[in-house]
C-alpha cells in the first residue's frame, strides 16, 4: 500500500472546533473534499494540549488511528470546520 507523500501539499488550511470555533490545527491538505482525516506529518501548528481534544470546550473531535501505516487523526463528523 502507498504511505502518504512525504512532500505532501502545499496548501495550508486552518482547522476549527465546530462547537466554540477556537482554531485545532494548521494542516497541510491535499485535494477539494471534506476532511475526513489528517496525518499527523503535515500537522503545520497544533494547538491542542490532549491530542483529538479541544482546549477550550473539553469536546472529542477525532481518535488516533493509523492510515496506510501512517499515524493519523480520523476526524468526527460534524466535529470540525476547515478554511
Amino acid at each position: 500500500m502507498a504511505k502518504p507523500n512525504k512532500k505532501g501539499p502545499s496548501r495550508t488550511v486552518d482547522i476549527f472546533c465546530a462547537k466554540c470555533k477556537t482554531q485545532l490545527f494548521k494542516y497541510r491538505k491535499g485535494g477539494k473534499g471534506a476532511l475526513i482525516k489528517c496525518f499527523k506529518e503535515r500537522i503545520v501548528e497544533n494547538n491542542t494540549k490532549v491530542p483529538c481534544t479541544c482546549p477550550e470546550c473539553g469536546q472529542v473531535f477525532a481518535r488516533e488511528t493509523l492510515v496506510r501505516g501512517a499515524p493519523a487523526f480520523k476526524m468526527v463528523g460534524g466535529k470540525v470546520t476547515f478554511k
